[in-house]
């Protein structure tokens, strides 16, 4: 089964290869999408790109800031 991480991997290399070839249109599964220009194919990498890096960085680590005091008012 894949995993969201693996589908989006999947879908930029597919983009990634129809953009080298010069071919405007590609295909996810069941879904065609037909790219107007190099720059709207450019931006879709991009969104792709940052959703990747999401998944990959997990969960923000939960910062704690220690408060001390001696006891003193």
């Amino acid at each position: 089964m894949a995993t969201a991480l693996d589908e989006l991997r999947a879908a930029r290399a597919e983009l990634v290869k129809a953009r080298a070839a010069g071919i405007k249109y590609v295909r996810f599964g069941e879904d065609e999408v037909q790219y107007k220009s190099d720059a709207e194919m450019a931006a879709a990498l991009a969104s792709l790109d940052a959703q990747i890096a999401e998944l990959e960085r997990g969960r923000a680590p939960r910062v704690i800031y220690p408060r001390t005091s001696k006891g003193l008012n």
